[in-house]
């Protein structure tokens, strides 16, 4: 399979005044088209630190990170806002979804972003939602729906813009079992039914048993891979 995203001896460190904190400390990973991979490890282990460069959501401190071929490490602010928006989807554990604005409009956010017509980013969300099971809650506010609704709502908006690639950063941690159960499955099925590249940070073993692949984090470093 071909590697679309690869980082190479990635360090990340964060400074508070006189101390400085090594997050990540030296980092080889690939992540193969198609794969669905899990990032695992404690609190503090640097998992969620890893996606955030992985997804150019952060820059790292040292290092080089390829992803679709781009280095990311090398764009500018504006030329990697436009990357993200082009290339990548997010579902983060807070939903990170606009109160004010219903279902359809938070997933019709980034598809206006990209240029489309109004009419054209509706007719994507609507058919983006339903793919999620959500045709019924088209107008919905967030406070109107469930916390399962709610993320099922942030993969729809992830999903709309045919990422290349979904990172998902900890997408049952507000969750009870069921609603964290079918959020997983959602991303199973988009996996393998769409072939679609996800790469998920998780700290419960039970979300991983439909990956390819399990990274296990142990302070800043790869512990273990595992394949299954």
């Amino acid at each position: 399979m071909k590697t679309i995203v690869k980082a190479t001896n990635l360090k990340k460190s964060f400074d508070s005044g006189s101390i400085v904190t090594h997050v990540l400390k030296g980092i080889d990973i690939e992540v193969k088209e198609g794969e669905f991979m899990a990032i695992m490890g404690k609190s503090g282990a640097g998992k969620s630190t890893l996606m955030y460069q992985l997804s150019a959501l952060d820059t790292p401190t040292s290092g080089e990170i390829l992803v679709n071929g781009i280095d990311a490490t090398k764009l500018s602010e504006k030329e990697r806002t436009k990357f993200r928006l082009n290339t990548l989807g997010y579902v983060f554990q807070d939903y990170a979804l606009v109160p004010d604005l219903s279902a359809r409009e938070n997933v019709m956010m980034p598809l206006l972003m990209r240029g489309l017509s109004w009419d054209e980013a509706e007719t994507q969300a609507e058919r983006s939602l339903d793919k999620v099971d959500l045709s019924g809650k088209y107008i919905n506010l967030p406070s109107e729906l469930s916390g399962g609704e709610q993320q099922r709502v942030a993969v729809a908006r992830a999903i709309a813009v045919e990422p290349k690639i979904i990172f998902a950063d900890e997408p049952t941690a507000n969750l009870d079992s069921i609603s964290g159960q079918q959020v997983v499955d959602l991303l199973t099925s988009l996996h393998r039914n769409k072939g679609q590249t996800i790469v998920m940070v998780t700290h419960e073993m039970e979300y991983t048993e439909n990956c390819d692949r399990i990274v296990e984090m142990e302070d800043g470093l790869i512990s273990s891979q595992s394949y299954q």
